[in-house]
């Protein structure tokens, strides 16, 4: 039985039924990916409570989930919904100081989109 207090993961799917976030997760190596497994679930326990270095707020209801693997530095955008529930929304690999500003927007036109065909209730 599912403890009501425990929070789930969620992936955002387009309307073409394809996860994006799932596919950038496919194309990573076995280890990168076993490090994302063990911080996706560190961020399920945690919640709204997980901080630095584990996750950071980018603005509004964007948070970035942070990993590091082989000396690439990985983000996982995502956002809190009601009922308890983490939305991941993009991924991608990081090759600058700050994150780019098409990465944030990508993930709030998927959260928007989400939101839109009744996702967020």
């Amino acid at each position: 039985m599912v403890d009501s207090s425990e929070w789930s993961i969620v992936f955002y799917v387009d309307e073409n039924g394809s996860s994006p976030v799932r596919e950038f997760l496919n194309t990573l190596d076995r280890l990168t990916l076993a490090r994302f497994d063990w911080s996706i679930e560190q961020l399920r326990v945690r919640n709204v409570q997980a901080r630095e270095p584990l996750v950071r707020h980018l603005e509004e209801r964007i948070w970035e989930l942070r990993r590091e693997s082989n000396t690439n530095i990985y983000r996982l955008l995502y956002t809190f919904l009601s009922r308890r529930r983490i939305l991941f929304l993009h991924g991608f690999q990081k090759k600058t100081q700050k994150t780019p500003r098409r990465e944030i927007e990508t993930a709030r036109q998927r959260l928007e989109d989400f939101m839109q065909h009744g996702g967020g209730e």
